[in-house]
């Protein structure tokens, strides 16, 4: 895992407008309540992705990074859709591992191995360098970002992108962890991205936007970490104090959160001195049916006018720009 001794932020030039990055988790759909299943692997969802492009992505100038995942990679179909956008200079392409759809396949299927982090270092090694020769091989050019499936880095997920030549993580959410089930502890880290060593290469971490707002956020970990206690949830601590605004937590996220709470958040990121934020969703939204978030087209619809409107108001109002990754990464290293 990552440490904050390892940090030195990446700062972008003083006056520099905030900036704002998309990245899609572009992944093979599966049941999300159900066991890991090495057969889950349909990728029909792909093709609705172009549709993000029309409504809203083509009107800001906004550049995606698709985080491709081992089924995306290997169906032919969903390559082409994703390289023609790729080739008409619409996005850019970058690396997702879900390790219990990406060979070899030596692990048991379990939640704990579900992190790819958790896997033995040769292992997820091996898992890492097939995806990597995989997207290469389809898309035409070598990915540079990753970002870690259920953002599960472990000790040795740096080091090991690294030395297949990625630039860029995105994997670390902030005040968070995923320890219930064997997963990363990213409490320590908040919404600025840095610069860390990985083995003899600098790389990159671009935070998925987390963070708190309300009154109470100055001590919003603290008490956050306090309204997760068993006690505190039968009083409903954190609904409470979420209904009140009085604390909040919140992932610029689409999925889980509504226009006006984005938008709280941004605000107060913004107080705070934070320059990039990072909206995120995943791929099969895009399609009724295949996640929590999107089982209609009701649901749809308010997907996608939620992230014009948040687009449009990050633009006009926080007077905000829209890079790519690559793009945001050229920036931050003119400054170091």
């Amino acid at each position: 895992m990552l440490t904050k001794a390892q940090h030195v932020p990446a700062q972008l030039a003083p006056g520099q407008r905030p900036v704002l990055l998309v990245i899609v988790d572009t992944e093979g759909e599966f049941a999300w309540d159900q066991p890991f299943n090495r057969s889950a692997i349909g990728t029909t969802s792909i093709a609705s992705q172009p549709l993000m492009h029309a409504r809203v992505f083509d009107e800001f100038g906004i550049l995606p990074t698709y985080m491709v995942d081992w089924p995306v990679a290997t169906t032919p179909g969903a390559v082409a859709t994703l390289r023609r956008l790729l080739d008409a200079k619409r996005c850019e392409i970058g690396a997702h591992l879900h390790p219990w759809v990406s060979p070899p396949y030596e692990e048991a299927l379990s939640d704990f191995n579900s992190y790819g982090g958790n896997l033995p270092r040769q292992l997820e090694y091996d898992k890492l360098r097939l995806l990597t020769e995989t997207i290469a091989d389809a898309f035409g050019r070598q990915p540079l970002a990753f970002k870690a499936g259920r953002y599960g880095l472990g000790p040795h997920t740096a080091e090991s992108i690294a030395s297949l030549g990625y630039e860029i993580d995105a994997s670390v959410v902030p005040y968070s962890a995923f320890t219930e089930d064997g997963g990363p502890d990213f409490r320590t880290f908040d919404e600025h991205p840095f610069w860390f060593q990985a083995g003899r290469r600098e790389l990159l971490e671009l935070p998925v936007t987390t963070g708190y707002c309300g009154w109470l956020r100055h001590v919003g970990p603290r008490l956050y970490d306090l309204a997760q206690r068993r006690w505190a949830r039968r009083l409903r601590l954190g609904g409470v104090l979420a209904r009140s605004r009085a604390l909040e937590r919140v992932r610029l996220s689409p999925e889980v959160a509504s226009g006006a709470e984005m938008r709280r958040l941004t605000e107060a990121l913004l107080a705070g001195g934070c320059q990039v934020f990072s909206l995120t969703y995943h791929s099969p939204s895009m399609m009724p049916g295949h996640t929590p978030y999107v089982r209609c087209e009701a649901d749809l619809e308010r997907l996608i006018t939620t992230v014009h409107d948040y687009c449009a108001w990050f633009r006009d109002r926080v007077g905000g720009e829209f890079m790519s990754l690559s793009q945001l990464r050229q920036a931050l290293a003119a400054q170091r």
